[in-house]
Order: C-alpha cells, then sequence, then structure tokens
C-alpha cells in the first residue's frame, strides 16, 4: 500500500509539472512572432530561433540526463527529480512578468538551460521511479498510467490555457509549476537502488510472515534484480559506455534504433507543425489551443483506458507496431492537409501512436535490472535528445524554404512529409526485430 500512494504522489507531480509546462504551448508562438516579427504572420528568423533552442536544448539534455539517471541508481529518485521541476519554474516566471522583447530574450536563454536540465530527465526518473515500485508483469500498464496523467496535466493546461489571457496564462503556470515542486519535496517518498521496494520487502531484520512472502515473490524474480549492464566506472558514462550498455542485448539495440528515428520525426513534426498551421491556415492561440485539446484528449484516453486494458493481452511489440502506424498516418495527415479541419482529424490518431513512447520503455526496463533503471532509461532520453539535436537542423531551414516566397515548388507542408517518411519503415523493421529477438530467446533459452 505504501508503494501505491508513493506512485498516486508521484503521478500528482508529473501531472502538475505537465500542466505548467503545456499550457503556454498555445501562447508561445504568437508571443514569440510578436517579439521578433510584429505584425507577421510568416517569419524566418522565428524558425530559426525556435530550431537553435532545439538544437541547444537536445545536446545539453544528450549530456545530462544519463549523468542524471545514473545519479538517482545511488543516492534516490526524489532528490534529482527536484532539479528539473524546479528549474522548469523561471522561464515561465520571465515571461509571467513581461512579455516584451527584453523579456523574451531573458526568457529565451533561460529555457535553453532549463529545457537542458528537464528535457528527458523528469520523464525518465519518473518511469526508473514507478519501475522500482511496480513488478515487470504489470509495469506496461503502469508506464501506461503515467504517461496518461502527464497526458491529462497537457489537456487540462491547453483548457486552461483557452480561456485565459496570455498574461494571465504565464502567471498561472508558473505558480502551478511551484506547486508541484512544493508537493514533490513535501510527499513524494524518496526511491532508487538504496531504497527500493525490493529491499524494503523482505529485510533480513523483520522476519515476518510478509517478509517471508515477499522473499518467495523475490526469489521468483531473482534475473529481475540482477544486474543486466556491463559495468563502467565514473558518474559519467563514455560513449563507449553507452554503446555497450545499448548493444547489450537485443532489445536495448532495437529500443534505441526505433527510438532514434521516431523521435527524430516526431521533433521534425514539432519544430514545423505551429508555424506551418499559422501560415497555411491562419491558426492562432485559439486554433492551436483546440488542436492541442484534441491531441491531450487522445493521448490520454489512449494511456489511461486502451493500452491497461490491451497490453497484457497483445504484448508490449505488438502494441508498438500499431502506435508506429497510426504516428505515421497522423504526420502524414498534417502534410497534406487540405482544409483546416484535417489537423484536428490527424491529431486523433495519437490515440494510436500514443502506444510507442510506454511500449519501448517497458521493453527496456524489463532488459536490465532493478539498480540499472534509471541509467538504461537515461540512455534512452538521451537517445531521443540525440534526435531532437538533429531534427530543428533538418527541419528548421527546410520549413523556412518552404514557407518563404522562393520555395521550389508550392507545398508547404514538405518538410512535416519529411518527418513522416523518417518513421514510416519502422513499423516493419520493428516487427522483423520482434521476430528476431523471439527466435533468439528460443534458441539460447
Amino acid at each position: 500500500m505504501k508503494d501505491l500512494v508513493g506512485l498516486g504522489h508521484l503521478f500528482v507531480v508529473a501531472f502538475l509539472f505537465h500542466f505548467s509546462s503545456f499550457m503556454v504551448l498555445p501562447a508561445i508562438t504568437d508571443v514569440t512572432m510578436e517579439a521578433v516579427c510584429p505584425g507577421r504572420d510568416e517569419c524566418s528568423v522565428a524558425i530559426y530561433l525556435s530550431g537553435f533552442q532545439n538544437a541547444i536544448t537536445g545536446l545539453g539534455a544528450l549530456v545530462v540526463t544519463p549523468i542524471v539517471g545514473n545519479l538517482s541508481d545511488k543516492y534516490g529518485r526524489k532528490a534529482l527529480m527536484t532539479l528539473p521541476v524546479t528549474v522548469a519554474i523561471l522561464p515561465l516566471f520571465i515571461l509571467a512578468c513581461n512579455r516584451s522583447e527584453v523579456y523574451f530574450y531573458a526568457y529565451y536563454v533561460m529555457k535553453i538551460l532549463a529545457g537542458i536540465f528537464c528535457e528527458g530527465s523528469i520523464h525518465c526518473l519518473s518511469l526508473a521511479y514507478v519501475a522500482d515500485h511496480v513488478g515487470t508483469k504489470r509495469r506496461a500498464a503502469a508506464f501506461g498510467l503515467l504517461s496518461g496523467v502527464s497526458a491529462a496535466g497537457f489537456l487540462s493546461g491547453t483548457l486552461t490555457a483557452r480561456f485565459l489571457a496570455t498574461s494571465s496564462t504565464f502567471q498561472v503556470a508558473a505558480a502551478v509549476g511551484a506547486a508541484g515542486a512544493i508537493y514533490l519535496r513535501a510527499f513524494v517518498p524518496d526511491s532508487g537502488a538504496a531504497v527500493s521496494f525490493h529491499d524494503d520487502a523482505c529485510d533480513p531484520l523483520l522476519q515476518d510472515s510478509s517478509c517471508s512472502s515477499a522473499a518467495s515473490s523475490s526469489a521468483s524474480s531473482d534475473e529481475e534484480l540482477s544486474p543486466r549492464l556491463p559495468p563502467y566506472k565514473g558518474v559519467l558514462p563514455s560513449p563507449s559506455d553507452m554503446v555497450a550498455l545499448l548493444t547489450g542485448s537485443l532489445t536495448l539495440s532495437t529500443a534505441a534504433m526505433i527510438t532514434f528515428f521516431y523521435s527524430l520525426g516526431e521533433h521534425g513534426l514539432q519544430t514545423a507543425l505551429l508555424y506551418y498551421l499559422k501560415a497555411q491556415f491562419g491558426y492562432s492561440k485559439d486554433e492551436f489551443a483546440n488542436l492541442m485539446l484534441i491531441a491531450g484528449a487522445a493521448g490520454m484516453i489512449s494511456q489511461l483506458t486502451v493500452m491497461p486494458i490491451f497490453a497484457p493481452i497483445v504484448g508490449e511489440e505488438m502494441l508498438l507496431i500499431v502506435g508506429l502506424l497510426g504516428g505515421c498516418t497522423h504526420v502524414f495527415l498534417y502534410g497534406i492537409a487540405w482544409s483546416y479541419w484535417v489537423p484536428y482529424f490527424a491529431a486523433a490518431f495519437i490515440i494510436l501512436s500514443a502506444f510507442v513512447h510506454p511500449s519501448i520503455r517497458t521493453n527496456v526496463s524489463k532488459s536490465v535490472g532493478s539498480n540499472e533503471q534509471g541509467i538504461a532509461q537515461g540512455c534512452i532520453s538521451g537517445i531521443s535528445s540525440f534526435a531532437s539535436i538533429l531534427a530543428p537542423l533538418i527541419f528548421t531551414p527546410l520549413t523556412a524554404w518552404f514557407l518563404s516566397e522562393t520555395t521550389p515548388f508550392n507545398f508547404k507542408g514538405f518538410s512535416i512529409m519529411v518527418a513522416g517518411f523518417c518513421t514510416v519503415g519502422l513499423p516493419w523493421n520493428t516487427f522483423l526485430n520482434f521476430v528476431q529477438y523471439k527466435i533468439y530467446n528460443t534458441t539460447c533459452y
């Protein structure tokens, strides 16, 4: 029961964090355009600033996230989770004060610094925390619940922004972010390699019936508890260490490959979508909010209801294939949108694409020991961050080019179509790797 209470508190923090982070998203495009290119609907400078921010944030997160994950294995999840939750408040506070050009650039710099610590860290630490408290058989459903709670925060924040003025949006977001940091420190119990439910369940000093029951359960999962990654020295894994970690099993190498290519397309879509919709259909804050409401609702329904039901029945691998196919479909629909309502329809396919990340993380979690969750999840987050570095370098100039007057042909959604092609072949590749993995297990074990 104590473990379930701890997860409940973690879900509250995840909800508040995503509520504050995403409620400003519908307004930030208009704020950026007003600060950089007042009175214009198309602005290459704003697109390049956004791309540069994403690239630097991803580069920093690539280095920071594995360190944070590794430290959480040694010193506990709560202490390391406090950093990104607290730092994320600072850029929101700046725009809560003012949205003039000077304040925008101060926000811009602080957002990059905050993103380095927050991009990937809060997610990988939350996943490691859940893995500390939930066995492998229920882990896919638990990861889905965590993603669903995050989607609920996204949905609630976006819905709130729909009814607030821009100035009030940033003020409320900063207040909610501060509340989340305080709640984390006050109520979330610590967790990690030294504070794991596996160890607490059977303390050798507590020889009672509950300990005996836990011992029998633990004996049946010795394989889960034993280390499975090659050892390395130091706090910061070297590139060769990370390669060794990710190539140590077929599951990890497959997860790394899928994460990279899917994240490349996903971050490419994020780089281009809002500016494309503003140029193509004249979307503003309210239309962005409506689109995000549909996306958030689809993701929340998928991860809170659909995934927990079907994961035990069809398995994470099949959900991953379905999710990748749904992800390809919804990206392509954005790219070929012929009317203002098509992006809303495309967003509904997130009910399928929402399977992707929880399925990948569940397979990674099952492939490592209980004291390796932080570093393993951190490495996968680092790969996603690496993709987020490359995506702006590829898609920012491509988007700016096809939204400009010098475009070689009239296809404003071309960069989004390219993002879709980054993931279009992966469902079949994933299926082949899944078959190979099963053959490998059958042959060797």
